[in-house]
């Protein structure tokens, strides 16, 4: 299933993708998709007649693909070719690192510049969407069951703030639209491998990111065991898993045609496979 919130900010409705693309209203069925949807009302939204469903006219707005996240968790240097291109070492364990769930947004959502940012940056990456509560997991053999489904997640990062201004990297992760997610959040049994998906990112129409997750340093099973060694993760917790090379940290002249840095008025484009796409426009610093 590809379950989706459309609708103004705040005002979201829980919707699924039918098998001709279009979105249906799951109004009826459940009254979000969020942490106790994923919990508990997944068999009652599966045995729903999709086609029967009101259909959404037009083309409203796509918020994020899953409601009320608490903790929003980040692994950094995750794939060897990106941690390559910033010179970095590959990490024996995970880095584990916190963004702001108020930093969530719709995946069409105009990224925010920050005040005082002058290096902003973009991170293509997989996300995994909680579905159950994970405490202890035994075994990374057990760690998929925890798991609701997957959605694209944009890993805004102002580079200044995240490793120029000493302290945790949070600060240049968790800026107002920093974490844009969706379209939607495919569910689990819908991506049959994880470690094998194809990605890319593009900035006005120039290919930046190409890669796959077959280059990730620690697995999705490994990564959601992990965590759960050191913190509980409830149903409707993101946690996004690193990004592969390209990012304007690691820009090194003549590889693109056009400055590195995001800047107001860039069209950023998102695709993973399976996964959907997201689009946003770079806007500048609200007052």
């Amino acid at each position: 299933m590809k379950l989706v919130r459309f609708g103004p900010a705040g005002r979201e409705k829980p919707g699924i993708i039918d098998a001709d693309g279009k979105i249906r209203d799951l109004s009826k069925i459940v009254p979000d998709i969020n942490g106790e949807v994923l919990a508990n009302s997944m068999a009652k939204i599966k045995k729903a007649k999709i086609n029967k469903l009101p259909l959404v006219k037009g083309k409203p707005r796509i918020g994020a693909c899953v409601n009320g996240t608490r903790h929003f968790i980040a692994i950094g240097l995750n794939y060897a070719d990106h941690a390559a291109e910033t010179g970095s070492p590959i990490p024996k364990e995970p880095i584990i690192f916190s963004k702001a769930p108020t930093c969530i947004s719709g995946p069409n959502d105009p990224i925010i510049v920050p005040k005082e940012s002058t290096k902003l940056d973009y991170e293509l990456e997989l996300a995994i969407v909680i579905g159950k509560r994970a405490r202890y997991i035994k075994s990374e053999k057990e760690a998929l069951s925890f798991v609701a489904g997957y959605c694209i997640c944009n890993d805004v990062s102002e580079r200044v703030f995240q490793a120029e201004r000493s302290g945790q990297w949070m600060k240049g992760k968790g800026c107002e639209s920093f974490g844009p997610i969706g379209p939607y959040l495919v569910t689990r049994d819908e991506i049959k491998n994880t470690q094998n998906l194809k990605m890319k990112l593009t900035v006005n129409g120039e290919v930046r990111q190409e890669g796959s997750t077959r280059t990730m340093v620690f697995s999705v099973p490994f990564i959601v065991w992990y965590c759960s060694q050191f913190f509980v993760m409830e149903p409707g917790d993101i946690i996004t898993t690193g990004t592969p090379p390209g990012v304007a940290l690691g820009h090194k002249p003549p590889k693109w045609e056009t400055p590195g840095w995001l800047k107001p008025g860039d069209q950023v484009k998102l695709w993973i496979e399976g996964l959907g796409e997201q689009t946003q426009k770079v806007v500048p610093t609200r007052k």
